[in-house]
């Protein structure tokens, strides 16, 4: 997907809202960070369970096929907003959930993880422990990838840092990798 008017995601999101933006480009995004949601997610093959994932707030997919290119084709993809970039990407239909259906309970099922790639911190900030708690009812290990230090998941009660990992961009960047568990 282009930037249109050559602006960036994060400023068309001030510009338009969130909602609005998916609402108007949600058929065609693109992750431009695609190169290093794939770089975390085969590095660390060996520390999250993929043969089941939710790829939560999936985009076009780009975890969904990360995931398939590493011989996992059992991913099911979520998001209220990209459902058709997803299906054109990867054959596949995406749930409709959003980050207030899953605080309803709307979303279940039972998944080996859920990776959630750079819409997490989109959440606001007095819904994160209630997204976070519903979520761990149907996954035991969240995983959050972002291009900033938020959400710390880590904060909030009842939840576990359980490792952390980063890839660069082109310009010198990070893209954060962090996996979750309910504490004990």
């Amino acid at each position: 997907m282009d930037k249109p008017n050559g602006k960036s995601i994060r400023d068309q999101y001030a510009d338009q809202g969130v909602e609005n933006f998916y609402l108007e480009h949600g058929h065609d995004y693109v992750n431009p960070h695609l190169a290093q949601i794939k770089q975390l997610l085969v590095q660390n093959e060996h520390r999250i369970d993929y043969s089941s994932a939710l790829d939560f707030c999936c985009g076009g997919g780009e975890v969904t096929t990360v995931l398939e290119g590493l011989g996992f084709p059992n991913t099911t993809g979520c998001d209220p907003f990209t459902q058709q970039a997803f299906a054109n990407n990867t054959n596949k239909r995406a749930l409709s959930f959003g980050f207030s259906d899953v605080i309803q309970g709307k979303l279940t099922g039972e998944f080996s993880s859920v990776i959630c790639s750079f819409a997490m911190h989109l959440c606001p900030k007095d819904q994160l422990f209630l997204l976070t708690y519903y979520l761990f009812e149907i996954a035991p290990q969240i995983v959050v990838i972002t291009p900033h230090k938020r959400p710390a998941l880590e904060n909030l009660a009842g939840v576990e840092l359980e490792f952390e990992d980063f890839a660069l961009t082109k310009r010198g960047k990070k893209v954060r990798l962090k996996a979750y568990r309910k504490a004990i």
